[in-house]
């Protein structure tokens, strides 16, 4: 093998206008003769950086800031009326008698979020299986922290609400923006410890199934029992696929958009279909490592023996026997893998890059102004704020203390009581969650207007305070003294 890689390394195909035909010569001369490999392609050199771009930690992060920008850029301009008409234009779908009609932003509400609780699903299943939250006690703190992150701020927002029109936004103020929160942390860089990372991801994971829950119970319609029936229905079915080893993801995704379209008549949110839908995909891998390993290993083998490079010279394979060892390898990586991997894997890039930016676009969009920050208004904005900058850390570290405190949990490896303070402020950072139950309790009108205002305002705040508390706190590799005397750590109990 390494014989055929130095040659393939040394060795390049033959390229100059005697080996072309007279058609090839013609393309060469005009530019646009195919390249042997895409990375030599014009479209290489603009493409590979935005791959670059997107597979960076921030990335995510930097693209949600920058279409929040871009709504509150739309709302507060002369394009304002355009942009309320947009989200108000009314797409419809008809297949027979039966038809859908939304409106673009319940399109973007109700549809394209259904895929990022589809995602947010696949992740709390994958950290309940192998993850942060497989081991019981482990899970312990992260849970109980979410717990506590969650039920102080909803109590700080009632007690500013209490008896007013806006008590049902209880729940704006009790999520937290993952992707924002790790942005920050990819700021800091090695001012962190990547054990915070994980622990604060836990936790955000955490909050997410506490915010899906509040959504089914709490945040439901008039049900239409018929609907929902038949949503759980396809959801058996889905259950019973997985039981009998169906694997390919088209009967998931297909068979989830039946249960979407039913939950969306139930009067139960649509999104909660995802989320449902995340738990019947199998997590399971159908070949064993050891083997994959061995077969893969003889599959480049073989394909390294019948690698000719003076007969490759083309942009694609042309020997059958490299294109069968291509296959199988195909084959094996899939087998390898879960479907529920193959999936998150998937959906990771769409829904960071494209559906929570255009959810963010639609819905960030306020006008900024103080008339509609007095009476009713202004408690929901204020309410919102307390809970999230102060109630959301708040719960957060004494929900943590007291775990710690009690010997029921110990701080992760490498973390001291500075990053937990940083992060539970970093934590804080509402955003696309706050938006979307905001969007659930308010309808359309002058409080969800009031409730984004306090969103936006309470997530720059508390992201700049755990911004700057963790930026204090010394490089990872320069604390070692500190992450071992900073905080007491209970002992497990025998």
């Amino acid at each position: 093998m390494q014989n055929s890689t130095s040659q393939r390394e040394t060795t390049s195909p033959p390229s100059g206008p005697e080996q072309l035909g007279p058609v090839s010569r013609l393309l060469a001369r005009l530019g646009l003769m195919p390249a042997a490999h895409w990375q030599q392609t014009r479209l290489a050199v603009v493409v590979m950086p935005v791959q670059e771009f997107i597979h960076q930690s921030t990335s995510g992060g930097v693209v949600l800031m920058l279409a929040t920008i871009l709504a509150l850029l739309l709302a507060n301009s002369p394009l304002r009326e355009g942009y309320d008409a947009l989200l108000h234009t009314y797409i419809g779908l008809t297949a027979g008698s039966f038809s859908l009609k939304l409106s673009l932003l319940h399109w973007i509400n109700d549809g394209l979020m259904a895929l990022f609780f589809l995602l947010v699903g696949l992740e709390i299943k994958r950290e309940l299986i192998v993850g942060e939250l497989s081991d019981a006690r482990a899970a312990m703190l992260p849970v109980v922290a979410a717990l506590g992150g969650a039920l102080v701020p909803a109590a700080i927002y009632i007690l500013f609400n209490l008896g007013g029109a806006g008590t049902r936004g209880w729940a704006v103020p009790m999520a937290t923006d993952i992707a924002f929160t790790l942005g920050v942390l990819a700021i800091l860089g090695r001012r962190v410890p990547l054990s915070l990372k994980v622990f604060l991801t836990a936790i955000a994971i955490a909050d997410d199934l506490i915010a899906v829950l509040v959504i089914a119970l709490f945040y439901a319609g008039n049900v239409n029992f018929a609907a929902l029936g038949l949503a759980f229905g396809v959801l058996t079915v889905l259950t019973l696929c997985n039981f009998f080893g169906v694997r390919r993801l088209l009967v998931y995704l297909g068979l989830g958009a039946v249960v979407w379209v039913a939950f969306l008549l139930s009067g139960v949110h649509a999104t909660i279909a995802g989320v449902l839908v995340a738990w019947t995909i199998p997590a399971r891998i159908r070949l064993d490592p050891a083997l994959f390993s061995a077969q893969a290993g003889a599959l480049i083998e073989h394909f390294d023996r019948h690698y000719t490079p003076d007969g490759q010279t083309g942009p694609m394979l042309t020997d059958e026997r490299q294109q069968s060892a291509v296959t199988e390898l195909e084959e094996l990586c899939e087998g390898v893998q879960s479907p529920l991997q193959r999936l998150e894997n998937g959906l990771h890039v769409p829904v960071s890059f494209v559906i929570v930016p255009i959810f963010a676009l639609a819905n960030a969009g306020v006008a900024l102004s103080l008339q509609g920050l007095s009476g009713d208004g202004g408690r929901v904005a204020l309410g919102i704020i307390a809970g999230l900058i102060v109630g959301k850390p708040l719960g957060l570290l004494l929900a943590t203390y007291a775990m710690v405190r009690s010997g029921a949990a110990s701080l992760p490896a490498g973390v001291s009581w500075r990053h937990v303070v940083g992060g539970a402020f970093l934590c804080g950072i509402g955003f696309t969650m706050s938006l979307f139950v905001a969007a659930l309790g308010f309808g359309e009108g002058a409080l969800l207007q009031s409730a984004k205002t306090g969103i936006l305002a309470a997530s720059l705040g508390a992201g700049l305070i755990g911004y700057l508390l963790l930026r204090r706190v010394p490089p990872a590799e320069t604390r070692g003294d500190e992450t071992s005397t900073a905080a007491p750590r209970a002992e497990s109990p025998a």
